[in-house]
């Protein structure tokens, strides 16, 4: 917009906000960078001591990325994030194998960030247009 936003409430700037955001593109470079420094610090800090459950569980809690849901990511965005979780429960796991790295995601309640993120953001569409 090249004009002025004055005489705008904030609910009015937010929406025009989200209007103009349609087409972001977000790098995901930095999300996944954060997640792997958060999940060799896991590694590193428990080892192999702890459980495999605890070591989901901290993944879950501590490294999944935050704040994406805001934005309709696309299928490559959304595919760079779900290999770095495959990832790491490939080296948890120590096999390479998807099925059982499949099995194992769904036998602990780990939802890859996808699937997180897709409903993430119809949560977040449902509550901006419940305001207006």
């Amino acid at each position: 917009m090249a004009g002025s936003l004055t005489g705008l409430t904030k609910s009015d700037t937010w929406v025009f906000s989200l209007c103009e955001l349609t087409n972001l593109n977000v790098s995901l470079i930095k999300p996944n960078a954060p997640f792997f420094r958060a999940a060799n610090s896991i590694f590193a800090k428990v080892g192999r001591l702890a459980s495999e459950e605890v070591i989901v569980q901290l993944l879950k809690q501590k490294c999944l990325p935050n704040g994406l849901e805001v934005c309709n990511l696309d299928k490559r965005s959304m595919y760079s994030l779900d290999f770095t979780v495959n990832r790491f429960f490939m080296k948890l796991f120590q096999t390479s194998n998807m099925e059982i790295i499949k099995c194992r995601q769904s036998l602990f309640g780990c939802e890859l960030p996808s699937v997180l993120l897709t409903k993430r953001y119809d949560k977040f569409i449902d509550t901006v247009t419940n305001l207006s």
